[in-house]
């Protein structure tokens, strides 16, 4: 397979090699698409877009619950030469159509359930994007259909695949902006295909293997998912959203479909394992496990890595402007007397990283800055905001773009580098610097929580309340004099907790992450 070329060709050679092999299957029913069904599909959507005038530099959106038919209209629309925006099936009309309209996509694929709404909403903003409307999802039949009926009207020429340039758009990830408004991450071939290489090289993916897709695809996990089977012609199976979330439901699958690279934010392998009754199934194939997105509790962690010791335990970390920069193995055994979550380990072999003071210089060992990332992974910048992208990276007289992810770190003397919170997670109480990660810490250390989230609200005086929210495991019930008196036993009395809120369970968007908006709106 080639080394470079644009992210759509790592398709061509399973499609050649492989095209009876099982490429990508619904978890949640009986569709399924092979390779070589799944190459003749997105070509029958790259010929409709370019005869719909999309060329190279476009691009097209994708409003479709994941499933066979998203995955043909990602490849389809990277064939035409365009560059894909996917938006959470589960967010409201107004949200995705300001998206789609903000990059000004030309075509957009979308679920017959959604469109009316997704119209009005375009129509609103004065936006009328050709749309090829697919009645359900399932197997790729559907979007087969729409493309039957509309070859019915106008069939398409065939159209050849656009060789796209390591620079070109791939595709556009939106994410929460400071404004209020999301903003779009954009991301070229040369990114991903830099990130898929090492990942490659990283985890040695094998021709059997079956990974699952547990992340929605306008969430960066998705590119792992999606792109690394390609390289050995192996299996995909995404997991249903509502899956996702039941952990026995989730525990079947995994047995069931016999997956052997796992991919998660670390709260759905916290859920799985304690309540996904992993010695009743037969997890023999499951060889890799990674996770990313959040800190993952190390009661929890424990707990997995002792109910399931056979595979090999990956922490990645990334913003979504860089995907994975940095990587750690967990060793075979959790001591059982730590109680700090691992560190997120060393810099890619690809790229670089600096950790920076405020004043953009370098940090001696051991001390506090934030990492700064440079390589082919970062992106080029967000859509239509010039200001923003120049504020996204430290000035630097050696020509290289060292994206600033806002998150702060230490190094270690092993050279792993140990995270230690967000930027702006930081407040300042009482005239202290508090880093509400830490409080979060301290409160995971109690046997009896099972989640815990800590925000900082404006109280009526304008000064800082920290607010602690938590679930807790099983039937447990803690006092709030027993909750401050285990965190002044571990911080300071400057960094314990104003208030604490008990909830069946945390909030969480669309990514599975803790909704930390949702908790501050509570007050």
């Amino acid at each position: 397979m080639p080394s470079a070329g644009p992210l759509h060709r790592l398709l061509d050679e399973p499609v050649e090699a492989r095209g009876g092999h099982l490429a990508v299957a619904d978890g949640g029913g009986d569709g399924q698409l092979t390779y070589a069904a799944l190459g003749a599909l997105s070509d029958r959507l790259r010929d409709r877009l370019v005869a719909g005038g999309v060329g190279r530099g476009d691009r097209v959106g994708i409003y479709v619950r994941k499933s066979c038919d998203s995955v043909a209209a990602i490849y389809g629309i990277l064939k035409a030469g365009a560059a894909y925006v996917p938006v959470d099936p589960t967010a409201p009309a107004s949200r995705n159509a300001y998206i789609h309209d903000n990059c000004r996509v030309k075509f957009a694929v979308v679920e017959r359930r959604f469109e009316a709404q997704y119209r009005e909403e375009l129509g609103k903003l004065g936006a009328a994007p050709a749309l090829i409307v697919i009645d359900d999802v399932g197997g790729g039949k559907y979007l087969a259909q729409a493309l039957d009926r509309l070859d019915a009207d106008a069939p398409s020429p065939r159209a050849e695949t656009v060789d796209s340039a390591a620079e070109d758009l791939a595709y556009i990830l939106y994410t929460s902006g400071s404004t209020g408004k999301p903003k779009g991450v954009m991301l070229t071939h040369g990114n991903a295909v830099a990130f898929v290489r090492w990942c490659e090289q990283a985890f040695e993916p094998r021709s059997t293997d079956v990974f699952s897709s547990h992340a929605p695809f306008h969430f960066d996990l998705s590119i792992l998912d999606l792109y690394l089977p390609l390289t050995r012609g192996a299996s995909l199976v995404l997991v249903p959203e509502e899956t996702g979330k039941e952990p026995k439901a989730l525990a079947d699958l995994i047995a069931a479909r016999r997956i052997s690279v796992w991919y998660s934010a670390p709260s759905t392998l916290s859920l799985l394992a304690q309540f996904g009754d992993i010695p009743g199934h037969d997890f023999s194939s499951l060889r890799i496990v990674l996770f990313a997105g959040e800190v993952f509790p190390i009661v929890h962690l424990r707990s997995l890595r002792e109910q399931l010791p056979a595979p090999a335990y990956f922490n990645l970390y990334g913003p979504t402007e860089t995907n994975v920069c940095t990587y750690f193995a967990l060793p075979a055994a959790i001591e059982a007397e730590r109680t700090e979550p691992y560190p997120i380990g060393k810099v890619c072999s690809n790229l670089e990283g600096r950790v920076v003071s405020p004043d953009g210089e370098d940090v001696e060992t051991g001390k506090e800055g934030e990492l700064c990332i440079a390589g082919p992974n970062v992106m080029v910048g967000y859509w239509g905001l010039p200001e923003l992208t120049a504020g996204a990276f430290l000035p630097s007289t050696d020509g290289k773009r060292w994206y600033k992810t806002g998150d702060i770190v230490t190094e270690l003397p092993s050279g792993d580098l140990r995270y230690v919170g967000r930027r702006d997670r930081m407040v300042k109480r009482r005239g202290y610097r508090v880093e509400l990660g830490e409080i979060e810490v301290c409160l995971y250390r109690h046997p009896d929580l099972r989640e815990a989230a800590v925000v900082a609200v404006l109280d009526a005086e304008g000064g800082v309340r920290i607010k602690a929210h938590l679930s807790m495991r099983g039937d447990k019930k803690l006092s709030i004099i027993a909750l401050k008196t285990f965190c002044s036993q571990q911080l300071p009395v400057y960094m314990v907790p104003d208030a604490f809120a008990v909830h069946a369970a945390l909030p969480k968007t669309s990514t599975d992450k803790i909704d930390y908006q949702a908790l501050k709106a509570l007050g």
